[in-house]
């Protein structure tokens, strides 16, 4: 059965028919969850509360709701997730909280979502996530984090997402990324890393990517441009299961000589300046100890003279 009460004003002590299936309360007014009318609505597999009022989600809301495959809760006004949010939801495939005003997320708030498949968390203030957040969440294919507040993504952030295929990460302000921060993405597909803080990313951190095959989206980030960055890139370009879709938009923010310039145009001479330093460098220490052992030998061969002429003399004198 489906119930449709989007667009009306809906009293959160409604109680809704038993037989309920798909249950619209979008933009319906709403300032809480209707837990009570929630409780009897054990078949209920599609849920839809986007564009309420909706700013704390009550503890074990959706305890009831062991069917419930969609829960849509985006465009409120919710800043934190209770450790019981996910408690009943162990069904859900699909969760949206985009659009909310989330800070921060928490290990148990998303603990009973085992078959939980496409988590959207974009357009939060997302600045922390703890270690451990996401480990329950073993099927995972999609994870939406594109415009929050992070700013580093620590080791251990991504374990136990073996099966996730898309990590959307763009608009953040992640600047640090930890090495081995993708080991456990066996099964990614699309990386994007598209408009962050990114000034410079180690080889290993994306060789750490042990999958067929990995879109890779890199541009809208300050690199510096550098010898370094250079040899990173040409590396990645060697690996063939790493695909850099955007590389001809990866441009330089600094050097200041080459800002905006495409990373592309410039690389194969990022190296040259530096080692026409080192050739210039090693001729000048080579010509400095070439001096240095000709001045020796010359200081020798004099003192070397000068005995030998006073020792003659000697025995000239000692002789008459």
């Amino acid at each position: 059965m489906f119930v449709n009460c989007s667009g009306a004003h809906v009293s959160s002590s409604l109680i809704f028919p038993p037989e309920t299936e798909h249950l619209d309360l979008s933009k319906s007014n709403l300032y809480s969850i209707p837990s009570k009318g929630l409780r009897s609505l054990w078949k209920l597999e599609v849920l839809l509360l986007s564009g309420n009022y909706i700013s704390k989600v009550e503890e074990k809301a959706f305890i009831s709701l062991g069917r419930l495959h969609k829960l849509d809760i985006c465009r409120n006004e919710i800043s934190f997730l209770g450790r019981s949010f996910s408690v009943g939801l162990t069904s859900l495939h699909e969760l949206t909280l985009a659009y909310n005003r989330l800070q921060e997320l928490q290990y148990k708030s998303f603990q009973h979502f085992e078959n939980l498949q496409k988590l959207n968390l974009q357009n939060n203030n997302i600045s922390s996530i703890e270690i451990g957040a996401f480990r329950s969440l073993t099927h995972l294919r999609q994870l939406c984090l594109q415009n929050n507040q992070l700013h580093t993504l620590h080791s251990g952030v991504f374990s136990m997402l073996q099966h996730l295929e898309v990590l959307n990460l763009e608009g953040n302000m992640i600047k640090t990324i930890a090495p081995g921060v993708f080991i456990a993405l066996s099964s990614l597909t699309i990386l994007n890393l598209v408009q962050n803080e990114i000034e410079h990313v180690r080889f290993k951190t994306l060789l750490s990517l042990q999958t067929p095959g990995t879109h890779i989206l890199l541009s809208d980030n300050p690199w510096f441009c550098d010898c370094d960055l250079q040899r990173v890139f040409a590396k990645l370009h060697s690996v063939r299961r790493l695909i850099l879709d955007d590389y001809q938009n990866v441009t330089c923010m600094e050097p200041h000589i080459l800002r905006s310039l495409p990373l592309s145009s410039v690389d194969t001479q990022l190296c040259i300046a530096e080692t026409v330093t080192v050739l210039v460098i090693t001729f000048t220490v080579f010509v400095t100890v070439v001096a240095a052992i000709v001045m020796a030998e010359r200081n020798r061969k004099k003192r070397t003279g000068k005995h030998w002429s006073e020792d003659s003399e000697i025995s000239y004198e000692s002789h008459n």
